[in-house]
């Protein structure tokens, strides 16, 4: 076995100055409060995300030497609650010109793969051994430690086929089986492999899904979850999730243990979120039977992300999202709510029962970290909706158009934007949303730089990345054509986790 004690010098310093800074960190501008971020460099996708004993467990891409993608690893940290993050030393450490891929962890509590010893239950990891322009193949690793240190096994790696794109593994334990079951991507083909394995070592392959749906650029992270239906005690579905590029889309179906089903009409795409800003969600593994399915995303676009005007960090998590599907006609919908435990961070600020909007209302409240909720009745031919960050000219808007039936986010006069053309350009964002009793519901949390919708109780999300100036951080109530009554409005400020 080749062991990882405390990784190469240079990644344990890094991450010792990480956990050491951490105090003196998170009040920079633009850092978000009650979201996941690293304390310092780079991150993406949300990797291994476990449960054990009481914990969650966030492994995620890093670059422990730099602000900007490279040198990935597998960076940790641990909460209790899915809110209150601490920071761990590196996991799993790129090493000999292998980087450290996206990937999943199991705890493997009957020990199916023989790495446990003297009692002590292993947590694997199993991931994508990167090297650069020339394989990926699926590597694994094992902690004895609940995840502190970690040996890579001796003979990964475990599933190669000796291609430069096949990556992504995320697996699960298969009950009515009794084998694990791996899904993986081969991105360029827009298709997720599934295989099955009794050790965690040996891997065979038993069907593809795919090409479907949205294949306009390379596929990415897949993960096969099961969820339950609302409406329906006891009855669950399975919902496939993948990342494209700097978007995402979901199947819903069956899985039998070899083969994924869709049952959604095959002609129409699904997406988790209509934001530009969530990629790479994944589910968390080994839950209680209790706990709703729970994901986490990655807060931002590879056509930009490099270039976002923070530092000493870049990217942060999205909220946890507590995961259901309903039907809708022929159609399975995604459903999507942010978990209970983010209600503990909340202090009233403002609250009203109802108020007419001809033009605009500026509200009584200054802030840019806060939860609001509100239901909004648009006029017939109106255009209405809540501007936040909002200042001398430059707001964040998202509103609800009578004339498309549609829900929108704008971010075109957000504030600082010159860093890449592209997130210029990527400004505005919409989906048909049909209303209910004549209103629209929604639920909207702004942390600093991140803002996250969940529109009529998570039927749709959108998630954007903002830079407002110093000072920016009015809230304001805007309509045109016949006047819009908002109902129920309330504004909560969110503490810091930090």
């Amino acid at each position: 076995m080749i062991k990882t004690k405390a990784f190469l010098f240079c990644i344990t310093t890094a991450g010792m100055l990480q956990l050491s800074a951490q105090t003196k960190l998170y009040t920079e501008q633009f850092r978000p409060q009650f979201h996941f971020s690293p304390a310092n460099n780079w991150c993406n996708d949300p990797n291994g995300l476990v449960y054990n004993n009481g914990t969650y467990h966030l492994f995620y891409q890093h670059n422990p030497f730099g602000n900007r993608w490279g040198h990935m690893t597998w960076a940790h940290a641990t909460s209790k609650d899915l809110i209150h993050w601490k920071h761990l030393p590196i996991a799993i450490p790129e090493e000999n010109g292998i980087m450290i891929f996206s990937g999943t962890c199991i705890v493997d509590k009957n020990n199916t793969s023989g790495f446990g010893k003297d009692g002590k239950i292993p947590m694997v990891a199993v991931y994508t051994g990167h090297i650069e322009n020339k394989n990926q193949s699926q590597h694994i690793a094992y902690s004895l430690d609940d995840g502190i240190t970690w040996t890579k096994y001796a003979n990964n790696p475990v599933l190669d086929l000796h291609k430069v794109d096949f990556r992504d593994p995320k697996i699960f334990w298969y009950e009515p089986k009794k084998y694990w079951v791996m899904n993986v991507m081969l991105p360029v083909e827009h298709m997720v492999q599934f295989y099955s394995s009794k050790n965690l070592k040996d891997w065979t392959h038993l069907s593809d899904f795919g090409p479907a749906g949205d294949t306009s650029g390379v596929w990415e992270c897949p993960d096969l979850t099961q969820v339950p239906v609302e409406g329906m005690p006891g009855k669950k579905k399975w919902l496939l999730q993948m990342s494209m590029n700097a978007s995402m889309q979901y199947f819903v179906g069956e899985f039998d243990g070899e083969k994924f089903t869709n049952e959604n009409p095959a002609n129409n795409i699904y997406r988790p979120d209509y934001g530009p800003d969530y990629y790479a969600a994944i589910a968390y593994n080994q839950l209680p039977a209790t706990h709703l399915p729970t994901a986490i995303g990655w807060v931002n676009n590879w056509n930009y992300a490099n270039d976002i005007p923070t530092t000493p960090w870049k990217s942060a998590m999205s909220i946890p999202r507590n995961l259901s599907v309903k039907k809708n006609g022929n159609e399975w919908i995604l459903v999507q709510k942010p978990i209970a435990s983010a209600n503990s961070l909340k202090k009233e600020l403002y609250r009203s029962t109802a108020i007419t909007v001809d033009s605009k209302n500026i509200l009584p409240v200054k802030s840019n970290q806060f939860e609001l909720e509100v239901d909004m009745a648009p006029g017939a031919n109106a255009l209405c909706g809540l501007r936040l960050a909002a200042g001398s000219n430059t707001y964040f808007e998202m509103g609800y158009n009578a004339a498309s039936k549609s829900f929108y986010i704008d971010r075109s006069k957000s504030g600082e934007d010159k860093f890449n053309d592209n997130f210029k350009k990527l400004n505005h964002f919409e989906k048909p949303i049909e209303l209910k009793n004549n209103k629209i519901h929604l639920q909207v949390f702004f942390d600093n730089s991140i803002v996250e919708i969940f529109v009529n109780g998570g039927e749709a999300t959108f998630t954007a990345q903002l830079f407002p100036g110093a000072g920016n951080n009015g809230i304001e109530l805007f309509n045109t054509g016949s006047k819009s009554k908002f109902t129920d409005l309330h504004i909560w400020q969110m503490k810091s986790v930090w």
